[in-house]
């Protein structure tokens, strides 16, 4: 019994090689498509921070393409940029490829930026007083970065281990950044769910208590029971298919990003980035770094049993999701094959 167990797990966990191989086979030469229009929801968020590696540090142009970002408030309106066409890729939450196939609209996911989920729930100081779980935030307004995305799917998950309904709280779009720390010091929210650095912004100035933290690998394993898809490049099947190089360009730019950050001094990634997304404060920002580095992916595959942690962790925050788990064929919304090629090349 234990063999075929064993088996099975090996079988799953090859499943995203074995769907993709038609892909890689073709991406050989230069990319089809040079300009490339990619997507994503709070970019200045250490969530995101491989993107901007491969954007400030030149990988996107010496993988051949030019590629405009365009950075909405949240991931389900890169999302909704995808989908509506004015996107080819989306920087996104790698639950969005479960939630679009239940909703018979699919798309695949093929760079892993992140390997824990790095967002954590903070109440504010004050509130945190009154609250001994999640049962008791019923009412409550939650900063979110969009409405839909997953820091979103986070309130939701935690507010259900209480005993409550997606609409026993109120999710407020704040977008991430300097907008998350404003909006706790005006209380204009009760709580956030937010990735760093803000959230470690606050916590130096005591202004939240964190409820639920998945900033590191430990707060994942216990969560979750292992690693957790983050944020990945994803996009609808034909840009696999039809233009396979220039897919293998975008994975091969996030995958020389997550290598680049896997030794970079924290010194040398703050120097890196806009100065904007320090929040003012280049200390706490290298301290947010060194705090998430271990979540990031170092390679840009997709760990084995990751996959089935985030539907899980659906189905226990979305009873839409829970109706229609059976049916969810999780082979079918990831590739490992252009993430292997670009750690072959690097």
């Amino acid at each position: 019994m234990i063999k075929l167990q064993m088996r099975r797990r090996a079988i799953l966990a090859a499943a995203p090689a074995l769907v993709a191989a038609p892909y890689v086979a073709r991406a050989q030469g230069k990319p089809e498509k040079t300009k490339v229009v990619l997507a994503v929801g709070g970019k200045s968020a250490l969530y995101y921070l491989s993107l901007t590696v491969a954007e400030r540090k030149g990988f996107f142009k010496e993988a051949g393409l030019d590629v405009e970002i365009n950075d909405f408030q949240g991931g389900a309106k890169s999302l909704q940029a995808l989908m509506g066409g004015s996107a080819d890729v989306v920087a996104g939450a790698y639950e969005h490829t479960i939630r679009m196939q239940q909703r018979g609209q699919p798309i695949i996911g093929f760079a892993l930026i992140g390997r824990g989920m790095q967002l954590a729930i903070g109440l504010r100081t004050e509130v945190a007083a009154k609250v001994k779980g999640p049962a008791d935030v019923k009412g409550m307004k939650f900063g979110v970065t969009a409405p839909g995305s997953q820091t979103n799917m986070l309130v939701n998950y935690w507010a259900a281990k209480g005993g409550l309904k997606a609409t026993d709280i109120v999710a407020i779009g704040v977008g991430a950044g300097a907008s998350v720390v404003a909006a706790v010091e005006k209380g204009e929210v009760d709580g956030i769910s937010q990735a760093d650095p803000a959230l470690t912004i606050l916590q130096e100035k005591k202004l939240i208590k964190i409820m639920l933290d998945t900033r590191t690998m430990k707060g994942n394993q216990e969560l979750f029971g292992g690693a957790f898809p983050a944020a990945c490049l994803y996009a609808q099947p034909d840009l696999l298919k039809k233009t396979p190089n220039t897919a293998q360009a975008l994975a091969t730019a996030i995958v020389r990003a997550n290598e680049w950050l896997q030794k970079a001094t924290p010194a040398e990634v703050a120097s890196s980035v806009p100065e904007g997304y320090l929040l003012g404060d280049r200390a706490v920002y290298e301290k947010s770094f060194v705090g998430v580095r271990e979540t990031i992916s170092p390679d840009g595959l997709m760990p084995a049993g990751a996959m089935e942690n985030a539907l899980k962790f659906l189905v226990d925050g979305d009873p839409k999701i829970a109706a229609d788990a059976g049916k969810i064929k999780l082979a079918d919304t990831w590739t490992n094959e252009f993430a292997q090629r670009a750690g072959k090349r690097s």
